[in-house]
């Protein structure tokens, strides 16, 4: 899940594919966990602090259901309070170095976790076990493991992470199947294979509904990704990619 603060040209964001999707724009956006593909660009210079927050990371420091945030975008002071946003981007554009506007963004963040609620030990047995197989265990093996039936799981799950299982189980199975090294598999079908998709069809699909992007171009992109050296203050992102914007409305 991911909070960014930005100034200078804001982010674009574009669902499904750029040529047809609604275009938005943000300098400062809250995003929750999606199953769908969500493309984005900056049309000219910009700066940003960009935080990945892990679900159950994301549930302590927003302190509300995580359904509100899943496969949508939000202003952050819809949910961190008017003036939040403003007031912290103002801090980090101000200061000369990464290294400072890193102190500023941990801070902010543990003040928020003081008085933070915690996440259902169920939840946090699941999660860490669902992360762990990369997403192989079943709907079943689960309710094992946590001595919770389905329902109840469902529940937590909606809650605490934002979407159901089986959707956490389908985005970890597809960032495993993204980030195995070219080494590992000899072929597609064996990438499917080893991340525990039925078979290379369901694979695909799942790459296209998530990325919108054919394994073989995601995975290109990875590995020019882990080959690049990252410049101070920021870290090469497998989704760095140049997108041809459609030009603005009237």
């Amino acid at each position: 899940m991911t909070l960014i603060l930005g100034w200078g040209d804001p982010l674009c964001l574009f669902h499904e594919a750029p040529s047809t999707s609604v275009r938005t724009t943000w300098h400062s956006m809250l995003a929750g966990l999606h199953t769908s593909t969500v493309q984005g660009a900056y049309t000219g210079p910009a700066e940003a602090v960009e935080v990945e927050f892990t679900p159950l990371g994301a549930y302590m420091c927003l302190g509300l259901p995580l359904h509100h945030l899943a496969n949508s975008h939000l202003h952050p002071d819809e949910v961190l309070r008017t003036g939040w946003s403003a007031r912290l981007t103002e801090q980090l554009a101000a200061l000369p170095d990464w290294e400072g506007r890193w102190a500023v963004i941990d801070n902010a963040v543990a003040r928020r976790l003081v008085d933070a609620p915690s996440p259902s030990p169920v939840v946090a047995e699941a999660w860490s076990r669902l992360r762990a197989s990369h997403g192989r265990l079943s709907a079943k093996d689960l309710t094992a493991v946590t001595g919770r039936g389905s329902r109840r799981l469902q529940a937590l799950f909606r809650e605490q992470i934002g979407l159901p299982p089986q959707s956490v189980s389908r985005i970890l199975r597809f960032q495993r199947a993204l980030t195995l090294p070219s080494d590992a598999c000899r072929s597609l079908a064996d990438r499917a294979a080893l991340c525990g998709y039925y078979d290379q069809a369901h694979m695909n699909r799942d790459f296209r509904d998530l990325a919108g992007l054919t394994p073989a171009q995601l995975c290109v992109l990875a590995e020019r990704a882990a080959s690049r050296t990252p410049v101070k203050g920021r870290l090469a992102n497998v989704f760095d990619q140049s997108l041809k914007l459609p030009p603005s409305g009237p």
